[in-house]
Formats: structure tokens, sequence, C-alpha cells
């Protein structure tokens, strides 16, 4: 479980999320509902670019704003996730690793509390996947795995599956430099694994040898129609897992399913990274399985 930022739980939080066309995100609802679950007084806000009409690059100041006016914590998404670190005054170790930043904890200035507050950037995209993987696909083969998608959320997944054991994992992304930089930074922490970028046209023969993939590119989601590759070629002793989920049912995990892998959907990430920062904010563990149901039920409500 996360460390918690403060000395001490404390029951009353005010946690926003900074980012653009943030309105419909189920993380206000997630978090809300696990607070009341554990009679929490917490509320949960979102800090939108688009509606404040401010530039991604007001990210970090947007940040260092809201604390003054009495946030506790924040969440951060696209594309906030580098900007807001310029208004950070320390980032934890993946989050340095990432250079991105999706949590942000509000801790005291001094250790008796004295002075301005400091705010630390964390990133629990990579923890989450990780937890995500341990929860929604326990003892999956991590011998050779392939990730398409290098982005932000790639980057995470990839040093998740790498900190999970992975001993080989191939790299692909439409920009192979993108590719490449990940399957750099990643080397380097490796011990004894083995990262490796390919084209994304190689997805497909790699697969014949690997054990499980990851979709970790936009492909699937509502208004990008598809797969990220040829899903013929999945077997039932592959496992796929997907980091979208609108919708939650792609046409990856749809021709998974059909050809009888087991399937991570892309609600297990969401709730992991939610339940980490949860973690973070308030000290107290998350009941992963209940936001997991709440989680099912507002995708049944929203036929997202």
């Amino acid at each position: 479980m996360p460390t918690a930022s403060s000395s001490s739980p404390s029951n009353t939080h005010l946690i926003g999320l900074i980012g653009a066309n943030v309105g419909g995100s189920l993380t206000p609802l997630l978090h809300e509902h696990e607070a009341a679950a554990q009679g929490l007084r917490y509320a949960y806000r979102t800090l939108d670019i688009d509606e404040l009409g401010l530039a991604p690059d007001a990210a970090g100041q947007l940040a260092r704003d809201a604390v003054r006016l009495g946030y506790t914590g924040l969440n951060v998404t696209h594309p906030c996730k580098q900007t807001v670190i310029s208004g950070l005054d320390e980032l934890s170790e993946d989050a340095r690793d990432l250079g991105a930043v999706n949590t942000v904890n509000v801790e005291p200035g001094a250790p008796d509390g004295a002075g301005a507050p400091r705010l630390v950037g964390r990133n629990t995209d990579h923890s989450g996947f990780r937890a995500a993987l341990s929860a929604g696909l326990p003892g999956a083969a991590l011998g050779t795995v392939v990730l398409a998608g290098a982005g932000g959320a790639g980057s995470a997944v990839a040093h998740a599956l790498v900190a999970a054991g992975t001993q080989h994992l191939l790299i692909a992304d439409a920009d192979p430099s993108r590719a490449a930089a990940v399957a750099v930074r990643l080397d380097r922490h490796a011990q004894g694994q083995r990262v490796t970028a390919i084209a994304l046209d190689e997805v497909t023969d790699a697969l014949v040898e690997a054990d499980g993939v990851v979709n970790a590119t936009p492909i699937g989601m509502v208004g990008h129609p598809g797969t990220p590759f040829d899903a013929s070629v999945l077997t039932p002793r592959h496992w796929v897992a997907d980091v979208v989920y609108r919708p939650l049912v792609t046409q990856l995990v749809k021709a998974a399913l059909t050809a009888g892998c087991r399937v991570l959907d892309g609600g297990w990430l969401t709730v992991g990274q939610a339940a980490d920062a949860f973690e973070l904010f308030t000290g107290l563990p998350a009941d992963r399985a209940r936001m997991r149901a709440h989680f099912l039920d507002l995708v049944a409500d929203q036929t997202l």
C-alpha cells in the first residue's frame, strides 16, 4: 500500500483533478464513494483547464493555487502530467523516472508543520497497473510480454511490467523513437531483464513467442475503433490487457475473450490508480473489490 503523505490520517479531504475535458471522469465518483463507505468527509472537484481558460503549461501554478485555496491533494491527467511538475517541490522516484505525475500530495513544510506546505508529485498509473495485474491476472506468465504504445500510459505500464518481473519486454509505438526512449530508460533499471523496442508491424510476429500483450494505445476507445494489431493470432495461452475503458469491452478485449485468453480490461487500471491515490491522500487502505464493483456499476449506468 502507498505510504500516506501526512503524519496522521485526517477525516476531511478536498481533492482536485487537474486536466482538460475532465467533466466525464469517473475518478471523482470512485473516490467519493469509497470515502463515504469509510465515513470520511471527502469532496472531489474537477479543475478543468479548458473551463478555466488556461494552457497546459499553467498546471504547475494551478496546483499551487489550489493548495492555497485549501485543496489537500490533487490528481492530474492529460495534458498536464508533465507540465504540472514545474509547480512541485519534490518528485517520487517513480514519477522522476517516468517524467510524469498523476498524483500530488500536500505535505507539511517542516517537521513541526510550520511554513508553506510542500507539493510532492507521484505516479499511481505505474503502481496502479502493477496492482491491477496482480489482482486481475494472478499468476500471469511474465516471460515475454509485448506492449503496444509508449506514450504516457505506455511508459507507466512498461515500468510496472519490468517491476513485476517481466523477463523480456518488447515495446512498439507509432513513433519508433518514443518506444526506443522508453526501452533505453528501462534498460538502465533492468536486473538481468531485457527491454527491446520493435516496430508496430512486428507485434504480430512477436506474439507468436509471447506470453501476454498490453494495449496502451488509444486504438479501441470511442472514436478510435479497431485493434492495435492483428488479434487473430491470439490463442488461449496468451493473456491480454487493455488500458482503454471507454468502452470497457474493446474490440481487442472481445477478440481475446473469443480466443479464450485471460483478459484484464481497462477498468482494472482505472480502479488501481484511483485506489493507490486514495490511500496516499487519506493514509487509509482502500477496499479495491468495493471500488471495482462500484466502477462496474458506473459503467453499466453510463453505458460506456
